[in-house]
């Protein structure tokens, strides 16, 4: 039987990952209304908007799209998949919402990772031994399409990845089955998101 993994949202909005969970063996499961994760295997975080800068203690100088009911709602999500130990995977806004989640902070505004005329940054990411980075080996060439990033890391976080600028683009928690990447697995190029799906999905069995 395939495991069951949680997408808060609705399924016409994340067609990707839709597809990247079943290319792995797995079952997404989509829905906007609390509760209905029970069942569920494992949590995955997509990307979107900004959250609520007030959540990290600062006003707010260059976050946009923000969405305040969803950020409540994740938030419960990681509360409850966390204390059951169950393996979370945060995806670009979902790393920062992971990051904020531990009580880490972000850094509303970085340059030279949004996405350019209409397609994601490519770009080379170096890597500390972990989880991730036997996923990806030694070199890997992630994409960015993001102007925030993790900035103070939460507590239990580590960061695994970074870009040549420094800014972090994965981390993962010290004791808890918890990761995040800043770049998007569900629509790399090459073998490298696929395999980051299929050891997510292990871990979720």
């Amino acid at each position: 039987m395939s495991c069951a993994i949680f997408i808060p949202g609705g399924a016409d909005r994340y067609v990707n990952y839709r597809r990247a969970v079943e290319s792995a063996g797995g079952r997404a499961v989509f829905s906007e209304r609390p509760g209905t994760d029970e069942g569920c295997d494992g949590l995955l975080l997509p990307g979107g908007g900004d959250l609520e800068p007030w959540r990290y203690g600062q006003p707010n100088t260059a976050s946009r799209g923000l969405e305040p009911e969803r950020d409540a709602a994740e938030f419960l999500l990681l509360e409850r998949f966390t204390a059951a130990g169950k393996p979370v995977l945060g995806i670009c806004r979902g790393l920062q919402t992971v990051n904020v989640f531990f009580g880490g902070t972000l850094a509303q505004n970085v340059l030279g990772h949004e996405a350019v005329g209409g397609g994601d940054r490519l770009h080379p990411v170096r890597m500390a031994p972990s989880f991730l980075s036997r996923i990806c080996g030694e070199e890997a060439v992630v994409n960015s399409a993001h102007h925030q990033a993790a900035d103070r890391l939460g507590q239990g976080l580590a960061a695994v990845q970074w870009a040549a600028d420094g800014v972090v683009e994965a981390l993962e928690h010290e004791t808890l089955p918890v990761w995040g990447v800043q770049w998007h697995p569900e629509r790399l190029p090459g073998e490298l998101g696929r395999r980051l799906f299929a050891a997510f999905l292990e871990r979720c069995r």
